[in-house]
């Protein structure tokens, strides 16, 4: 048995990719996309066709970019058995009525393609507005993946406004930790349960199983397999292709490690609630959590402003 077998016996594996060539490779069950894959993808000569009749009929840019998430969303669905996360502008990061806007006209050109609620979330930054705004989106049937989550505060509160699946991301909690110790950083002494990233994860995990949260926890942004083998047994975990493809070469054996029925003693005994004084002071208090939410607002609007470029010339 494979790694990545072994794996799929205890987790949801998800690919994390808008390439649709390598979707057929692994057993993936989701995947998910974000503003860089769309961007590397929009650009690969291979899918210049489904850009040039995705955006065909429309002059708005904006609406350019919807069509094409959406089209390479309906790509994604035919190959995999599950859902696709859809992300909405980045740039509207910070403003929840735009952010319901565009969610809203994503799902519409989804249903006007036939497909079902339910194989769909919405992808939208783990921000206090976008938090706000899915819990108005949940409201109305239309399941969330709030992403670049770095702290317990974002996933306590994603949990109080009923989101679908939040995605926490290891691998960048890591980096910067890694960041901030400089040349003092132990590499081997961070390794599997040890990592911050990972110790995020699990304590998000566990604090949700414990208070019963339906909310989906889906690992993200991993840098290696000890990361990955260490959150064997998370809910989901979404990994990119090159971290799949060492998996499905390797016998590296990987035991559950998270087990939903035995989620280990309360370590956090508040309940999630949705409470802005709350979330603003969690998130002051902890460095990481807002430098690492500011940059990949800034980075991944940055990937969305050179798609539109694209686009306008298409």
């Amino acid at each position: 048995m494979s790694a990545l077998d072994s794996l799929a016996a205890s987790t949801v594996v998800v690919v994390d990719t808008a390439d649709l060539d390598l979707l057929s490779r692994w057993s993936a069950r989701d995947a998910t996309t974000n503003p860089s894959l769309i961007r590397k993808a929009a650009a690969d000569p291979r899918y210049a066709g489904l850009v040039a009749s995705a955006v065909r009929g429309s002059a708005d840019v904006n609406d350019r970019l919807d069509a094409l998430l959406v089209a390479f969303g309906l790509e994604i669905l035919q190959r995999l058995p599950g859902r696709v996360s859809t992300e909405v502008d980045a740039r509207l990061s910070h403003d929840t009525e735009a952010t319901l806007q565009r969610a809203r006209a994503l799902m519409a050109r989804y249903a006007a393609a036939g497909v079902p609620r339910d194989r769909v979330l919405i992808k939208i930054a783990a921000t206090w507005e976008g938090i706000v705004a899915a819990r108005a989106l949940e409201a109305e049937g239309i399941h969330c993946n709030l992403t670049l989550l770095f702290s317990f505060t974002q996933a306590q509160a994603c949990a109080a406004a009923g989101v679908k699946l939040i995605s926490p991301f290891v691998g960048r909690i890591t980096d910067w930790h890694r960041l901030q110790a400089g040349a003092a950083w132990d590499a081997e002494k961070h390794r599997g349960a040890n990592d911050p990233g990972v110790q995020a994860v699990v304590r998000i995990w566990r604090s949700y199983k414990q208070h019963d949260v339906p909310t989906e926890v889906m690992g993200a942004s991993f840098r290696d397999i000890d990361q990955i083998a260490a959150l064997s047994g998370c809910d989901l975990l979404t990994i990119p292709p090159a971290l799949l493809d060492a998996l499905a070469v390797s016998d590296q054996a990987m035991p559950r490690q998270l087990d939903a029925a035995r989620p280990g003693p309360v370590i956090d005994a508040s309940s999630p609630s949705l409470d802005p004084a709350h979330f603003v002071q969690g998130m002051r208090e902890d460095r990481m959590a807002s430098e690492k939410l500011q940059e990949g607002v800034r980075l991944f609007s940055a990937d969305t402003e050179a798609v539109l470029a694209q686009l306008a010339a298409a």
